[in-house]
């Protein structure tokens, strides 16, 4: 006899889940249970063939109740570290470190995505201390143009002994392939997860960087009277408009052929003098006087559309320095120029 369940108090955790799976479509259920382990399943299965039916009062009480339960959480946020708390309610610390090593390490769905989007000299820093023929199969499975700046990182007769491995490689044998990709994901993945992780202080200073200058002023006082040296370490990490001044003459003028000329003379309206000399000094005649004379034609200007204008060019200057073609001083000797 088929029972019906038309009483919602009564129901436990597994006859609520079970319910929730028979409502999915079979794609969503088939996903569902691709993420459990063989003894969830198990429970979870036979809940669902014990159910019998279910009244629809019951289903819209359920669902509903599942609504509930996640509105009161507010809004859900996604980390590294919420992530690995709810893994390590379920799995053993174990897996849960290969896991979060795996996700914390280079984007990428293979382990030679992977390796494609590691900084080459961090790559030839390691695979200088391994066996020619080793870096030989792991340059032959990344992408052509990394595999050369990685070359032209590593020592020359080093790299040269890679190349000529490179020459004479045959087919890799399968087992081969995968013991190399264990030993890199064992070895040098993981220990780069554990190193790439940001600083927060970092991460905090790019989000002031892109606050207007009212909105940055009042986060910063409110940061100040909290926690003087947090503050402090911010402003020393945070790029303004104003530490443009510390490009050289070639970076200005490299800045200035990537910068709309409407975002320029905007910028520059809410320049200090002392910035706007250095522009107009790295221009020609001609250019600057036109720059300065569509300035003076805009009147008065909102300090907000100057705020983006600013943050246009700071941007831009970041994608320079990113692709090598300025350098950002920071402060530091080794960031000083020598003419």
């Amino acid at each position: 006899m088929t029972t019906t369940i038309e009483d919602y108090r009564g129901l436990n955790g597994h006859q609520k889940a079970a319910i929730m799976m028979l409502a999915l479509n079979e794609d969503q259920a088939t996903k569902l249970f691709s993420l459990m382990d063989e003894e969830e399943i198990k429970e979870l299965s036979q809940a669902m063939a014990q159910l019998g039916t279910i009244n629809s009062v019951v289903l819209e009480r359920l669902f509903g109740e599942f609504v509930e339960q996640l509105s009161m959480t507010g809004s859900l946020v996604g980390s590294f570290e919420s992530t690995e708390r709810l893994l390590l309610k379920t799995m053993p610390k174990e897996r849960v470190d290969a896991i979060m090593d795996e996700i914390r390490g280079p984007a990428g769905r293979t382990m030679w995505d992977k390796l494609g989007n590691v900084n080459e000299q961090v790559l030839a820093a390691y695979l200088k201390n391994e066996y020619p023929q080793t870096v030989a199969v792991v340059l032959s499975k990344i992408r052509p143009e990394h595999a050369a700046r990685v070359l032209g990182t590593l020592p020359e007769s080093f790299a040269m002994e890679v190349v000529m491995r490179m020459l004479r490689m045959e087919m890799v044998q399968k087992d081969v392939l995968d013991g190399v990709e264990k030993t890199l994901r064992a070895e040098f993945m993981s220990n780069l997860a554990r190193t790439n992780r940001r600083d927060p202080y970092e991460i905090m200073a790019e989000i002031f960087n892109n606050f207007d200058r009212n909105t940055e002023g009042r986060f910063m006082g409110s940061l100040e009277e909290r926690s003087h040296e947090s503050a402090e370490k911010i402003k020393a990490l945070m790029f303004t408009f104003e530490d443009l001044a510390k490009l050289d003459p070639t970076g200005i003028q490299t800045l200035l052929r990537g910068t709309e000329k409407s975002k320029l003379s905007l910028a520059l309206k809410g320049a200090s003098e002392a910035l706007r000399n250095l522009f107009f000094t790295n221009m020609s005649e001609r250019a600057g006087k036109l720059l300065r004379e569509e300035m003076d034609d805009m009147g008065p200007v909102r300090l907000r559309e100057v705020d983006e204008a600013q943050m246009y060019m700071v941007n831009v200057a970041k994608d320079l320095a990113e692709k090598g073609e300025i350098v950002i001083a920071q402060n530091k000797e080794e960031d000083e120029l020598v003419y």
